[in-house]
């Protein structure tokens, strides 16, 4: 709501197949963005963040750009994906989290 507020665009709907789709493109130029600024080997995924709406962890489109990014197989079993996107999250919360950030 308030991102709506602040730049005057629409909320996303997310029962909107362009809306849902808009979010992993935003979500996807993020990792890219932040890899373009700061880069980490392997990438760091900001995205990890998001949980998919009714989830405990990222949607399928974290994943499918992992895979485009090499960081996941092709195919990657559901405890495989899950382990990578746990040790993202847990890799940001070391970079970014408490205290005084420390950049990969």
């Amino acid at each position: 709501m308030a991102l709506a507020r602040r730049t005057d665009c629409r909320l996303f709907d997310f029962e909107r197949a362009d809306d849902r789709a808009a979010m992993g493109r935003l979500l996807g130029l993020i990792v890219e963005r932040d890899q373009e600024i700061a880069p980490s080997d392997p990438p760091l995924m900001l995205s990890a963040l998001v949980n998919y709406l009714g989830s405990n962890d990222a949607g399928s489109g974290f994943y499918q750009l992992a895979k485009e990014l090499r960081l996941l197989p092709m195919s990657a079993s559901a405890d495989e994906k899950f382990v990578f996107w746990a040790k993202q999250v847990k890799r940001i919360h070391e970079c970014y989290g408490g205290g005084e950030a420390v950049r990969r």
